[in-house]
């Protein structure tokens, strides 16, 4: 179940690959995630010194919480393989990929990001998958009425 997708990944973004990454988050981050006060849009991935960071990912104070010194807009360590980290530094140096979350969700009761590969799309690549899109729908649409 997602709580939180970056719809805009899939727009600005040709994704090459998906990795699942932990998230290293507070108690009460843990809290404000399982009730939706997330936004990933201007969101990224960053490799420093072998460790993985979610950066620009906001994550709402959670409203019963006693913390007072809160950073909603804070780095957070994402949790990979020493193997995957290598490989996604590699692609991100050798092709100039970036790495873009594109949904926050729980897996057996721990917070995890789906952390993508993607190459920054054109202009026309853009309009050419809105109309690929709307041509889909278009389809579908006369598909029902024939029925």
């Amino acid at each position: 179940m997602s709580i939180a997708r970056n719809r805009r990944a899939y727009h600005e973004y040709e994704i090459i690959k998906e990795y699942e990454a932990g998230i290293v988050l507070t108690g009460s981050e843990v809290k404000s995630v399982r009730q939706g006060h997330v936004q990933l849009g201007q969101s990224y991935g960053r490799i420093e010194s072998g460790e993985v960071f979610l950066v620009n990912a906001h994550i709402s104070p959670y409203d019963k919480s006693q913390e007072r010194e809160y950073d909603p807009m804070r780095e957070r360590k994402l949790l990979l393989k020493k193997r995957e980290i290598r490989q996604l530094a590699r692609h991100i140096e050798l092709k100039g990929l970036t790495l873009v979350p594109t949904r926050i969700y729980f897996a057996r009761g721990w917070a995890k990001v789906s952390l993508a590969l993607g190459r920054g799309k054109k202009k026309s690549d853009k309009r050419r998958a809105l109309r690929e899109k709307d041509a889909r729908r278009e389809i579908e649409r006369e598909r029902k009425r024939e029925v």
